[in-house]
């Protein structure tokens, strides 16, 4: 009897399609001590470094697997895992609980793993929330190295199902899996952004996989639907190679043209950029056929180490970015942290609510010894590039009036003591409800605007992005967004300066026509998105666009706003 199919359904954090069998995992450790007698303690200690140079010495193999199949860039990935075992803040406490608790080298893993995880992901940057995922890989590695339970399973071919995706499960085996089912996580997890660049359909956020999923089910992955398929028919097995089949034949035209402009088919050029989070990530960016860089986050300058970076460290971190991007602009975000102490070295009160409390420019304005170096860092590396600098959370003109000062301030500094400094234009995120309703006033105050659509969806749906349980409210294709995002881009335009995007939002292939026609110029993107975009873009016309786009904006919902979207777009691309 043939088993009838069955729907699971979640998020689709990477795309494209697979099926083949199941192989669930299930993380079970066996038993281990709590504490150990004190003349045991220096032999704990010495299980801890044991296990960490062997876990060091995984990562070196797995580092140098993952640069030959996705890049440097996504190898780095397991750099930041190999800084964790480097970490005072994080090895150093497991040495600590050992030493003057008696706990055992297990018992120490998982308490520290556990309270750094937990920390990170309180964080109000989902970019940085998501470094709670690497922890724990970088945790259950090493606590099962303490054990002396150090064999990987080997998942070539499979798709795999857990309560949760780690990096370990993507890299170091004689091939890769097929697919991806995860209970847990999203987009912006480590395991999602390598399940991306190895081309691995990932479905994340199924909340019933693991009950209603059995190893050696026959599974397909839809990554583009967010939808699992257990026992498919063979009738949607032989659909989804077809679609797959002609989604590749677009690809790789995309591919070929992914360093032309994006023109529409009224003759307006949208500009496509990258996201990054590294300086050196940037020479990638520009081989993906990025126009340029529109969010280079400077967190990733600030986490990983015990002090402030100085103006030097960072002159030289902006300086390589803007280098290999010249002439075209980089735009760089000053430090975007929460008020929930993310920085171990970064002394904060404890906020009840720190996503409404002091995080962004509201923390730079505060710590002015802060913000002052990095500004001085940005004016002194714009000699070496196309220079864009945008502000973080900014709710009031008094910000951005202050931030100006002292970017000015700063630059007569500088050149009163013969520092070489160079033009940089100012701009602001628009990510709160207040700077979207506001844009009209501020777009008098600033060079740019770029839309961050994963803040401003949070805050205008009152919908904490990391929170299943109001995971249906957050939804950044709603039409209270979408409207603000049209509102930003009219002010924008009436001022004349130019208005992006560097959201989630912008390298969706469903969303980012109906950006263009809202009033969008400028799309940021992860670099592999970029060629499909700019595809997209040439097939499409604004005025098109802009018809479509208002008729969204009245949908009801965001249910109907994605149903009258891809209706329309079905009929209109190619």
């Amino acid at each position: 009897m043939v088993e009838q199919e069955r729907l699971l359904t979640g998020q689709g954090v990477s795309p494209g399609a697979a099926w083949a069998t199941a192989r669930v995992v299930r993380r079970a450790v066996q038993a281990y001590p709590a504490t150990v007698e004190p003349a045991q303690v220096n032999e704990e200690l010495e299980r801890l470094q044991a296990a960490i140079a062997w876990v060091n010495e995984q990562l070196e193999r797995q580092k140098a697997w993952m640069s030959t199949r996705a890049g440097e860039a996504d190898a780095a990935i397991l750099e930041a895992h190999q800084m964790f075992l480097a970490d005072p803040a994080y090895v150093g406490e497991m040495q600590r609980r050992i030493r003057e608790e008696n706990l055992s080298a297990a018992e120490a893993c998982v308490g520290v793993t556990h309270a750094t995880s937990e920390m990170l992901a309180a964080l109000p940057d989902e970019y940085l929330r998501a470094r709670a995922d690497d922890v724990r890989d970088v945790g259950e590695r090493l606590l099962r190295a303490v054990l002396g339970d150090e064999q990987d399973q080997d998942l070539t071919g499979m798709v795999v199902v857990a309560e949760e995706i780690t990096p370990s499960m993507l890299t170091g085996h004689t091939g890769q899996p097929a697919g991806l089912v995860a209970v847990r996580g999203n987009r912006t997890a480590h395991a999602a952004i390598l399940a991306r660049s190895l081309g691995i359909p990932a479905v994340f956020g199924v909340t019933d996989a693991i009950d209603a999923i059995a190893d050696g089910d026959t599974i397909l992955v839809d990554g583009d639907a967010g939808e699992v398929w257990v026992s498919p028919s063979q009738t949607r097995v032989e659909a989804t190679r077809a679609r797959l089949e002609a989604r590749h034949q677009r690809q790789r035209r995309a591919q070929q043209h992914a360093h032309e402009a994006a023109v529409t088919q009224d003759g307006i050029t949208i500009e496509v950029f990258a996201n990054i989070g590294q300086s050196d990530e940037a020479e990638r960016a520009r081989s993906a056929g990025a126009d340029g860089i529109g969010l280079m986050r400077s967190e990733f300058l600030y986490i990983d180490r015990s002090r402030w970076p100085d103006e030097e460290e960072q002159y030289a971190w902006y300086r390589l970015a803007l280098q290999q991007m010249a002439p075209r602009p980089v735009i760089i975000r000053t430090l975007d942290i929460g008020g929930d102490k993310p920085l171990p070295y970064a002394a904060m009160a404890p906020e009840d609510n720190p996503f409404l409390g002091v995080r962004g420019l509201r923390y730079g304005l505060v710590h002015r010894d802060v913000l002052t170096p990095q500004l001085r860092a940005l004016l002194r590396a714009a000699v070496h590039g196309n220079l864009w600098v945008m502000v973080p959370m900014v709710t009031t003109v008094d910000e951005v009036r202050t931030v100006r000062a002292i970017v000015e301030e700063e630059r007569l500094n500088l050149q009163a003591h013969g520092v070489q400094v160079g033009e940089v234009r100012l701009g602001i995120m628009v990510e709160t409800p207040a700077a979207a309703v506001m844009a009209d006033v501020l777009a008098r105050e600033v060079d740019f605007f770029s839309i961050g659509t994963n803040d401003l969806t949070q805050y205008v749906m009152a919908a904490d992005r990391g929170n299943a349980g109001v995971a249906h409210l957050y939804a950044p294709h709603h039409p209270a967004v979408l409207r603000l995002i049209r509102q930003v881009c009219q002010a924008a335009d009436r001022q004349g300066i130019p208005v992006g995007v560097c959201g989630e939002l912008a390298g969706d292939p469903l969303w980012a026509p109906i950006l263009v026609g809202l009033g969008v110029r400028e799309l940021s993107m992860v670099p592999s998105a970029i060629a499909q975009v700019k595809e997209l873009v040439r097939s499409v016309s604004v005025s098109a666009m802009r018809e479509l786009a208002d008729a969204i904006v009245t949908s009801p919902d965001a249910a109907a706003a994605e149903t009258l979207a891809k209706d329309a777009l079905a009929r209109l691309l190619p």
